[in-house]
């Protein structure tokens, strides 16, 4: 029998990568805390908003037989945010970076158009009396108040708005209201982090398109996301930007030094913009040692079930040279090979530690630290290679604000923390834009 051939980096992607009461799933064995703690933690967790601002999707769990409403395999669900407590899922629009080029815009833009409208088909035909689609934090408390789950839209690459900028008026009228203007890879509008690998810029910061869309950005009220541009990007959106700007999904660099996390400078200039750095529970941007030497061994046990499975692989750079439906088809079987490993992994002794709650939470006490409690927030970047042990899907949410809750911080902070911080930036944000337009 032939082998079906897959990619260990698919692999390794999958496996890394407020109702009136909310009904928290707790991970931790509660014989290690005491039941006071954690009763004052689901207290606190039940009266904050909890807020995650990246979360992927894709556009096949929101069709008529298959949706949110539902206990997907997928890291958020309606099911899963009731169980963990998750009140707000900032739900991404995102589109992978091609060649800057009329075709390749052209294509960016319809995926993008498939995410805006698979979003608004859950809050508005699949489930609109379970969730609802916020545009303001007024939106926020008040969708809170009244018991539903909240939707809101942000865009992770500024790649599907082309060469027209105009485009980036229909997206805020479609709901989105944060952007980043790169992705990984050099968009039209903006160098990516991705250009350290190199040192290959295309722009050297912002292009003069990308400039024109900051300032688009502000009129509108549309908040700035710095988390993939480069760290020159990011200068330049600092210094045009007449409103506060956001890390969407961002840790500290100084913990783990990843392009993709903020250094102490960057960290600075957010403070002084008042922005806020969302803490990403990504586990190669917590603590890259300890992901890669777990990945290295779970690598070793999948190859082990993926041979009695009859199953063989490609390498990535094989894999992308393959068509579209054969790539999905390794997916299909990748999701019946995980779980596989993740059981045997339980049953094994030695098995290298896995990034974790604590490690996510470090980073949030540095930034904290370094910059403020008012410039820190929380994100998940879940289905898109986000979750860690202790937060691997919406359900185990609840055991952040256990975290949080151990280390000290207080009911306020912990409510900065999942939302009120973020909040208050999208709320300056919109008062500038309020203030350009008159």
């Amino acid at each position: 029998m032939k082998k079906t051939i897959l990619s260990l980096s698919l692999i390794a992607l999958f496996m890394s990568c407020k109702n009136e009461k909310k009904q928290m799933t707790v991970t931790d064995d509660p014989t290690q805390d005491s039941i006071a703690l954690v009763e004052r933690a689901k207290a606190i967790h039940e009266r904050v908003i909890t807020l995650d601002t990246h979360c992927d999707i894709d556009v096949k769990n929101f069709t008529k037989d298959l949706n949110y409403t539902q206990d997907l395999d997928s890291q958020v669900t309606l099911p899963k945010m009731d169980a963990g407590g998750l009140d707000v899922a900032w739900f991404i629009v995102y589109t992978g970076q091609d060649e800057l080029n009329n075709a390749g815009f052209k294509k960016a833009h319809e995926t993008a158009m498939s995410k805006f409208d698979a979003i608004h088909k859950l809050v508005e035909e699949i489930a609109p009396e379970q969730i609802e689609l916020a545009l303001t934090s007024d939106d926020v408390r008040r969708i809170v108040k009244s018991g539903k789950k909240v939707a809101m839209i942000g865009i992770e690459n500024g790649y599907p708005v082309g060469k027209d900028v105009s485009n980036v008026e229909k997206f805020y009228n479609l709901g989105g209201r944060y952007m980043s203007l790169a992705h990984n890879g050099h968009s039209q509008l903006s160098d990516s982090n991705t250009g350290e690998a190199d040192s290959i810029w295309l722009h050297n910061g912002l292009s003069d398109l990308g400039k024109k869309v900051i300032k688009e950005m502000n009129r509108l009220g549309m908040m700035v996301d710095v988390s993939h541009p480069s760290k020159e990007a990011m200068r330049d959106m600092i210094e045009l930007s007449e409103a506060p700007i956001i890390a969407s999904h961002s840790s500290a660099r100084a913990l783990c030094d990843h392009s993709r996390n903020l250094d102490d400078e960057q960290l600075e200039w957010l403070k002084k913009n008042n922005g806020v750095a969302q803490a990403v529970a990504f586990p190669a941007y917590l603590n890259t040692e300890k992901s890669e030497k777990r990945a290295a061994f779970k690598k070793e046990v999948a190859l082990t079930v993926m041979d009695s499975m009859n199953v063989a692989y490609l390498d990535w750079s094989a894999v992308r040279e393959l068509k579209a439906d054969e790539r999905e088809a390794y997916f299909e079987v990748l999701q019946k090979v995980n779980p596989i490993v993740e059981a045997k992994l339980k049953t094994m002794k030695n098995v290298p530690a896995a990034v974790n709650v604590s490690d996510f939470v470090d980073h949030i006490d540095y930034m904290v630290d370094k910059i403020g409690i008012e410039h820190v927030g929380i994100s998940s970047d879940f289905d898109g290679g986000g979750g860690i042990e202790g937060w691997n899907d919406a359900s185990e949410t609840f055991n952040v604000t256990l975290e949080l809750v151990k280390r000290g911080y207080t009911e306020e902070q912990i409510g900065l923390l999942w939302s009120g911080n973020l909040l208050r930036v999208l709320d300056d944000v919109q008062a500038v834009a309020k203030k350009l337009q008159s």
